[in-house]
């Protein structure tokens, strides 16, 4: 299989998706009004973790395409937690791709703790050989998600996927206190933003 060749229209998808939604940022900014969006990443999975994900869900591959939905993965991070919901509605109402499948981990935590909004998309890339809709994965959270998420994922490859007991309840009790403490910054959330107003005025 020529994994340069497969994977190149889902490089595509994520350096296109980052443009777009950076420059979505930067119109917020523009406005002078507060961006839902704090930062955006992406990547595409590597190779190794993509055959590691079929072996463990039984993929064939030649059905890799199909029935893997994050070989492209974009991460928008936000600050506060309605902040999130305000991107998926803005996402929702855009006619540049077709939006497959929603997953709201916010309201339905996992079992483990981990909290964030995820979106299955399918983005039309346009290839030499015509148009191609290519699938890909949106990740909504706020920072302090994004924190607990990065540090469970590396704990999760240290330990191969079996975090001991102990961990993993330190690590559901951690979840709890960013979630708390989402809800607390949102409370105080007009504060902050007009702090960052005066804050942006004074050394802009």
């Amino acid at each position: 299989m020529n994994w340069e060749y497969l994977l190149a229209p889902y490089k595509q998808v994520v350096d296109e998706l980052k443009v777009k939604l950076r420059g979505t940022r930067s119109q917020f900014e523009y406005e002078s009004s507060h961006s839902p969006i704090e930062f955006v990443t992406g990547r595409v999975k590597p190779v190794q973790s993509i055959l590691e994900k079929a072996k463990i869900r039984g993929v064939p591959l030649e059905n890799i395409e199909k029935e893997i939905y994050d070989i492209a993965g974009v991460r928008v991070v936000c600050q506060f937690v309605d902040d999130i919901y305000a991107i998926v509605e803005m996402l929702r109402n855009r006619d540049d791709f077709s939006i497959v499948e929603e997953k709201d981990y916010i309201t339905n935590k996992k079992p483990s703790g981990y909290r964030s909004y995820h979106m299955i998309i399918q983005y039309p890339v346009e290839m030499v050989r015509g148009r191609k809709l290519v699938l890909a994965e949106i990740q909504i959270r706020t920072l302090a998600m994004n924190f607990w998420a990065t540090n469970e994922h590396s704990l999760n490859y240290k330990y191969k996927g079996s975090i001991p007991d102990d961990i993993q309840i330190r690590l559901q009790n951690a979840a709890e206190a960013a979630f708390k403490l989402d809800e607390e910054m949102s409370k105080i959330k007009h504060e902050i933003q007009e702090a960052r107003r005066i804050f942006n005025r004074k050394y802009n």
